[in-house]
């Protein structure tokens, strides 16, 4: 059926008005973003087609503007630029609330706000949550990237940002690739290593956060810090 002969009822626009946005699917609010569809296809389609493309919602709001561009209809920089947007005000609303809360009165924010940022990437990165005596977040910063490794993490550099950074505290953060967001004995390893390491400065580790698309991994939830 084309998008213009759905009964009114049916149509994105009418049902979000009708019953709240909580009534629509994830391709009816994505195609209220959207607009409009191509030839041959109808905004419905094209917004489901990004979400089985991307790996849903979680690996779409992840997703770069030239990646967009392997989708018939997302060549154009208006669709792309909304896309990236709305990425760009999930990452800015969850920060705010994690500037206002210590990271623990939300934890499943600082999950979702860890997946957002590096979640779907294609390699590893390590990221660290600077927090102040609150346990508010300064900021979030990418300090490495490729094979994570004890070797490749510095504890150096991190003690050196969070000095910069006069943080009281730290959630360590890094994606698994391949999906899986068990710890390995690596990864227990190291998140000693630095524990050990910011300790010296008076810093504690809070937790270590591992992702993946639309998963999360807290080692301290688990009592492995």
């Amino acid at each position: 059926m084309a998008f213009k002969d759905l009964p009114a009822h049916a149509r994105p626009r009418e049902k979000l008005i009708a019953r709240g946005a909580g009534a629509l699917a994830d391709a009816e609010l994505l195609a209220l973003l959207l607009r409009t569809g191509v030839a041959g296809k109808n905004v419905l389609q094209l917004a489901q087609e990004l979400l089985d493309h991307f790996g849903g919602l979680s690996g779409l709001l992840q997703t770069g503007a030239e990646d967009l561009k392997v989708i018939k209809g997302m060549g154009g920089d208006a669709k792309r630029a909304e896309l990236i947007a709305v990425l760009e005000l999930a990452r800015r609303a969850m920060a705010e609330r994690l500037k206002e809360r210590a990271v623990f009165d939300s934890p499943e924010a600082v999950k979702q706000y860890l997946q957002l940022h590096i979640g779907s990437r294609a390699y590893e990165v390590f990221a660290v949550l600077f927090l102040d005596a609150q346990h508010r977040l300064i900021v979030l910063e990418e300090l490495f990237r490729g094979t994570l490794t004890q070797t490749s993490v510095y504890p150096r550099e991190v003690v050196t940002r969070a000095l910069h950074h006069r943080a009281a505290a730290v959630v360590l953060s890094h994606n698994h690739p391949s999906g899986s967001i068990e710890p390995s004995r690596a990864d227990e390893s190291l998140t000693q290593t630095l524990g050990a390491a910011l300790a010296l400065i008076d810093v504690r580790v809070l937790d270590h956060v591992i992702v993946s698309a639309g998963q999360a991994f807290s080692m301290a939830e688990k009592g492995l810090l």
